[in-house]
């Protein structure tokens, strides 16, 4: 049997569909099959079309995250001081390797910074047990004074490797007992060496002989002069940095002081020396917090030459 077809207009099917609204506690109502009047439909579009724009505007904000505004980087950690060391070996006492006392060095983010005063015939740059790689930094120094025989290198591991129980290890394949100073410091959060300044200043000759005088009059004391004031090179800084400064004096004596300017502070030394002797060395530093031109200057008793090295750590920008 055929069913009679019932004919509908297109603005019937639409007064009669259902239509939600906004309710007024902030969810929403069906309104149901209901006649809608032209002037309420459009009403209730704009209402509608208005409620989809304002929650597509929220929604970046409502994920906490707008890809389409760039978001503020994070600052970079300020380089800081690590933990450090000082390993001595005084003359005809030494043993080969020279090995540090164990250290708790960073997993990674450090850099580490070591230094070698001793035999110019123990070449070797160090080693250690977290098979990091060194490199020499600039040429060896020779103290002047002993024909050649002594010198000093510095060496640098960037970015190091470390962990618990950290040695750091030197060969000495030309003097096996002979004497040696070997500092390590450790440079927490250190991404690039910024610069490095090395020098080797002697005091005037004035103050040189006043103190020669006076060990050889048996008098402790030094020069009323300026004589006993070294001062570093430059480094200039871009930013936040860590400064480490070493001191290395020249003369032949057994009891001196070496004492940083300019906000230094000394965290290892040998300045006392046994009969047998040793290679005197201190080392200091210091936390900058904005960029800048720095230098220290060391005022030390005896008066004696000193090879100076100033190193600038900042991190990686």
């Amino acid at each position: 049997m055929a069913i009679p077809r019932v004919r509908r207009s297109w603005h019937a099917f639409l007064r009669r569909r259902t239509v939600c609204a906004p309710s007024g506690n902030g969810g929403v109502r069906t309104l149901g099959f209901r006649f809608l009047s032209p002037a309420s439909r459009h009403a209730m579009t704009s209402v509608r079309m208005r409620q989809v724009i304002f929650v597509a505007l929220l929604a970046p904000f409502a994920k906490g995250v707008n890809a389409d505004v760039p978001q503020r980087a994070e600052p970079a950690p300020i380089p800081m001081l690590g933990v450090h060391t000082l390993l001595v070996q005084t003359e005809g006492a030494g043993a080969t390797p020279a090995v540090t006392a164990p250290l708790d060095t960073q997993p990674s983010g450090s850099a580490l910074l070591v230094l070698n005063g001793g035999y110019t015939s123990n070449a070797d740059g160090p080693t250690d047990n977290h098979d990091n790689t060194w490199s020499q930094l600039g040429r060896s120094v020779v103290f002047g004074g002993y024909g050649g025989r002594f010198n000093v290198k510095a060496y640098l591991a960037l970015p190091a490797r470390g962990g618990s129980d950290h040695t750091i290890s030197i060969v000495k394949h030309g003097n096996e007992a002979g004497e040696i100073s070997v500092p390590v410091i450790e440079i927490r959060n250190a991404g690039v060496l910024q610069d490095v300044a090395q020098n080797y200043p002697s005091p005037n000759l004035a103050g040189k002989y006043y103190d020669k005088l006076a060990r050889a009059l048996g008098r402790s004391g030094h020069s009323p002069t300026d004589g006993p004031t070294l001062t570093s090179g430059d480094v200039t800084t871009t930013g936040p940095a860590l400064l480490i400064a070493v001191w290395w004096g020249d003369a032949t004596v057994y009891h001196m002081t070496a004492v940083p300017d300019n906000g230094f502070a000394v965290i290892d030394s040998f300045l006392d020396l046994p009969p047998n002797s040793g290679v005197q060395c201190a080392v200091a530093y210091r936390q900058v917090a904005s960029a800048g031109v720095y230098h220290v200057s060391w005022t030390g008793t005896p008066a004696q030459g000193a090879i100076l090295w100033l190193f600038a750590f900042q991190s990686r920008h």
